[in-house]
């Protein structure tokens, strides 16, 4: 039997079978260790010229994911977090891997094993948009253009669902529900599915993309997602990031009174948290309409504004104690089960 010292046929095994049947992942999570062996399977290809399918275990070795981890901090400025999520992605399947006999795996393994987490300073607390920027920046678009009555559509669906930049992409037909409430189902974390009711305004804005999109046509259609690109009918979620920088940026330009800070698809998120928050509406209902598992991660969320904390926990609620747009890239086609 020929020695299993290649990585692609280990990793085929760690996505098949290892990740959602053995440990049981989300969907979410395998996307996001896909992303990590795309980067670094790139990386590899530009420094070493090897195929895909020609890799080893011990072109991964003598530095090279330590020097892989520090250019994705240095060329694109990625997060001390994020590195080590990519790191602990690495981690989990060079553990793989030498638990299934994958020869040549011992070194790499051993190797990841030494590398440390590296430490992240203490994150100040998210930014959030007042009402008066969220007004602004929802009249940008220009709704004379079939992007422009996307984007507005995109920014409003943002605030009023609080949803992640994931969850949007993900967001198909059959997940809008137009009855009396209007609402959207949005799959986060762990595949947990959440349902959310959305404002009248949102909710016309997006009937009106879907009609104008066509997919209301056809139940086969229903299965479409609500938000695509140019190229692609899976908006990704560097796109996302793309469209809100660009009219961040045209906001800033337009009111330097207002804008001081570098709004992200997330600041929506973080933005109608604290809405609701100065609404008075209590935090184990603002934990449920954010997903989040324990209302303590409510509490961290909306700790930026201590003041308004501080007065809905004493007058409201005494109990109350989160690139690759295609696998293309240089004209280099990565292997299926990465895509």
């Amino acid at each position: 039997m020929a020695k299993k010292t290649f990585v692609l046929p280990a990793l085929a095994d760690f996505f098949s079978t290892y990740l959602p049947k053995t440990r049981g992942l989300s969907e979410n999570t395998s996307r996001s260790y896909r992303h990590a062996f795309k980067l670094l399977l790139l990386y590899v290809y530009g420094r070493r010229r090897v195929p895909f399918e020609k890799i080893e275990f011990t072109h991964l070795e003598n530095g090279m994911v330590v020097e892989w981890l520090n250019s994705l901090e240095e060329k694109r400025e990625c997060s001390t977090i994020t590195r080590n999520q990519r790191l602990a992605a690495i981690a989990s399947f060079a553990k793989f891997a030498l638990r299934n006999n994958f020869d040549g795996a011992l070194s790499f393994c051993a190797e990841v094993e030494r590398i440390p987490k590296k430490k992240t300073c203490k994150r100040a607390p998210a930014a959030y948009m007042t009402r008066e920027e969220i007004a602004v920046l929802l009249r940008l678009p220009d709704l004379g253009r079939k992007n422009g009555r996307r984007d507005r559509t995109i920014l409003s669906t943002l605030y009023a669902t609080g949803a992640r930049a994931q969850e949007l992409c993900d967001i198909r037909v059959c997940d809008v529900r137009f009855a009396d409430p209007v609402t959207v189902a949005l799959k986060g974390k762990g595949e947990k599915t959440r349902v959310v009711v959305i404002p009248e305004q949102c909710a016309a804005l997006l009937k009106r993309h879907i009609e104008c999109e066509g997919a209301h046509n056809s139940a086969q259609d229903s299965r479409c997602h609500v938000f695509s690109s140019q190229t692609h009918e899976h908006m990704t979620i560097s796109c996302l990031e793309a469209i809100v920088k660009k009219y961040i940026e045209m906001a800033k330009t337009l009111r330097t009174d207002l804008f001081r800070n570098n709004y992200t698809p997330h600041s929506f998120r973080h933005t109608i948290a604290m809405h609701m928050l100065d609404s008075g509406i209590p935090l184990p209902v603002i934990k449920t309409f954010l997903g989040h598992a324990s209302i303590a991660t409510t509490m961290v969320y909306v700790a930026a504004d201590f003041e308004l904390v501080s007065k809905y926990l004493k007058d409201k609620d005494p109990y109350a104690a989160q690139e690759i747009e295609s696998t293309q890239e240089q004209g280099i086609v990565l292997p299926a089960f990465l895509r």
